[in-house]
């Protein structure tokens, strides 16, 4: 009887601790698991797009946006450009970007509203607490350094032993 009450007990702090990592995503706040960075699709930014124009030959856009992350065959005239990415400590993204054909010629653009590379890199980006360093003193602090200790009588010191030594080589 006692064991089975010590089991159920193990049962529900267990089950408890699940249920508690699902919904703040930490152990009482203490411990967090570590969630892999997922980074999946082309990135385009702003920039890139102000390069795409509509009746650019297929060449031309790949040049621009690199190749697509989806093209189906059976909808050869359409290029699926997906970006994807979730890392911890910073909002996921995804974005998708529709381009159509009409032969070799850029038909149609759908594309949502991009950043630029700055808001981009600024956004994946963790913020951390930077403290300025000093890395000089000023002269007054200088100043008020302790003076190091006088040096005895630099001839006083102790010299190692001289020795001859034999020449390396006989000439």
């Amino acid at each position: 009887m006692f064991r089975a009450l010590l089991s159920a007990c193990a049962l529900l702090a267990l089950g408890g601790c699940a249920s508690q990592l699902k919904t703040s995503e930490s152990l009482f706040g203490l411990v967090t698991p570590y969630r892999m960075e997922i980074v999946q699709g082309n990135v385009i930014t702003k920039e890139q797009m102000d390069r795409v124009k509509v009746g650019m030959s297929r060449r031309q856009v790949r040049d621009a946006l690199g190749s697509p992350l989806v093209t189906d065959i059976f909808h050869a005239d359409r290029w699926d450009y997906l970006f994807v990415i979730r890392r911890q400590g910073a909002e996921p993204q995804r974005r998708a970007i529709t381009l159509v054909f009409a032969g070799d010629a850029l038909k149609t653009i759908a594309a949502p509203e991009l950043p630029t590379e700055r808001e981009f890199v600024s956004s994946i980006t963790r913020q951390r607490e930077f403290t300025a360093r000093k890395l000089e003193l000023t002269a007054e602090e200088r100043a008020a350094l302790p003076k190091p200790p006088p040096r005895a009588d630099p001839a006083a010191e102790p010299v190692g032993p001289v020795r001859p030594y034999p020449p390396l080589e006989d000439s």
